[in-house]
């Protein structure tokens, strides 16, 4: 009975969830440089308006919405694998550093590629792939500590660190850039979505088709992991290699979303706090909802950054910082780890 309720619950979360992204979307369609009011968009969206407003639409501002759409939900169900696995409710990929690890490969091949108009988005992801594994591979090496596994607490503070030596890192590699290769770091660490072209969400959305239903599939065996190693090992859970499965699916999703949004951190730690807040702690209703709570969110940061300042814009990641590093502090002031 219980079980149900928790169901129903759920569901309808899920629908109001949806009915808000659905809301900020269209806000989000009447907000730009260019002014198009809500008829002008409905018009236009069905085929109607100029060639101008068909172009600002559907070449600048959906493209736009979509990506931001997508690493929302990307982020936030990486983050709650990520909470899963480690049994650690600070874990997320940019407090971690894996978000770091995956954006230095991005940046140093951008940077370094004298063609690198001409580079295939679809190549990206996989840059980034590369980056995250090596930053989540220094991590584990950095918490791991022998007769003793991983402490959560030298997780996060192991992540901590190496974000940090990769921000300095990337400040070192601008001091002799020209303007263009510069901005483009100091955008990408900003946390704008900066690949807002349908060829971006082309090379994302395979990611999240294939990772996401994975990630779906192993959702009880978070749950097993939340009971401890020794009962989790007690219930039959093959640990080392459920926990590996899970560790490649967080990862591969964070830097498939960072190869196009840039460093746009906290999602993933909001998105599945709130979630359990609403539903409850059992990750097969928990990742769903922190997907919906992180597309929200992102959608949200990256429309009122567009619309506060005029002629300019706020990045999306600085935005979602606002909320996300007090409510940060505050789960670290709360930790026991």
């Amino acid at each position: 009975m219980f079980h149900r309720k928790r169901t129903i619950r759920t569901t309808i979360t899920l629908i109001v969830l949806a009915l808000i992204a659905f809301g900020v979307l269209l806000l989000s369609m009447n907000t730009g440089f260019s002014k198009m009011s809500p008829l002008e968009v409905l018009s236009t969206l069905f085929g109607g308006g100029t060639p101008k407003q068909h172009l600002i639409l559907f070449e600048f501002r959906l493209p736009r919405i979509v990506i931001a759409l997508l690493v929302g939900i990307g982020l936030a169900i990486a983050g709650a694998i990520l909470q899963g696995v480690s049994r650690n409710g600070l874990a997320d990929p940019g407090i971690l550093g894996i978000n770091s690890g995956a954006g230095l490969a991005v940046v140093l091949y951008v940077v370094t590629n004298p063609q690198r108009e001409s580079t295939s988005p679809m190549l990206l992801p996989f840059l980034a792939l590369i980056g995250a594994f090596a930053a989540a591979i220094i991590i584990y090496l950095m918490a791991y500590k022998r007769h003793k596994g991983i402490s959560s607490a030298r997780l996060v503070l192991s992540g901590i660190a190496l974000a940090a030596g990769i921000n300095a890192l990337m400040i070192v590699l601008t001091i002799r850039l020209d303007p263009n290769e510069f901005n483009f770091i100091a955008t990408w660490q900003a946390g704008s979505i900066w690949g807002s072209s349908w060829k971006f969400v082309i090379a994302l959305l395979p990611w999240l088709i294939v990772l996401i239903p994975i990630a779906l599939w192993k959702a009880r065996q978070l749950d097993v992991f939340s009971l401890g190693d020794a009962t989790a090992t007690g219930l039959g859970s093959h640990l080392n290699i459920q926990r590996m499965i899970l560790l490649v699916v967080a990862v591969a999703i964070s830097a498939a979303c960072v190869a196009v949004s840039g460093g746009i951190g906290f999602i993933g730690l909001l998105g599945p706090h709130i979630a359990r807040r609403l539903v409850g702690p059992r990750y097969e209703h928990v990742i769903p909802v922190s997907a919906l709570i992180g597309a929200v969110l992102l959608l949200t940061a990256d429309m009122v950054g567009r619309s506060l300042l005029q002629n300019s814009e706020i990045p999306a990641g600085v935005m979602v910082a606002i909320i996300g590093a007090p409510y940060f502090l505050y789960l670290l002031a709360r930790s026991k780890a």
